[in-house]
């Protein structure tokens, strides 16, 4: 029988959890910065470069201390935090398009 180690688990999804709020700050900082701009494809895609390298390699540090379990928990806590924050942003759409 396969044995879970909750511990790195959890580990992995703290990180996680922390890690999708700066990304997806970020996310919404460079996509006000780059509304702004004339050319905002450079400021999107130096945007992009860097949070995805950051998130990687948060991870990869993250898999490195408590094995595939907490790697587990680091890819679930993404996707969770990613629902929110698409339907909190779908929500408000809705919402300023009604006024």
């Amino acid at each position: 029988m396969m044995s879970i180690d909750w511990n790195a688990a959890m580990l992995g999804c703290v990180v996680g959890a922390v890690m999708s709020a700066v990304f997806f700050a970020g996310l919404s900082f460079g996509m006000r910065v780059a509304l702004r701009t004339a050319i905002p494809i450079r400021i999107l895609s130096l945007s992009a470069a860097l949070r995805i390298a950051v998130f990687v390699g948060v991870g990869w540090v993250v898999v490195g201390q408590g094995g595939p379990w907490s790697f587990l928990g680091y890819g679930i806590a993404f996707f969770v935090a990613r629902f929110i924050v698409t339907t909190v942003a779908r929500a408000r759409a809705h919402a300023g398009a009604a006024l």
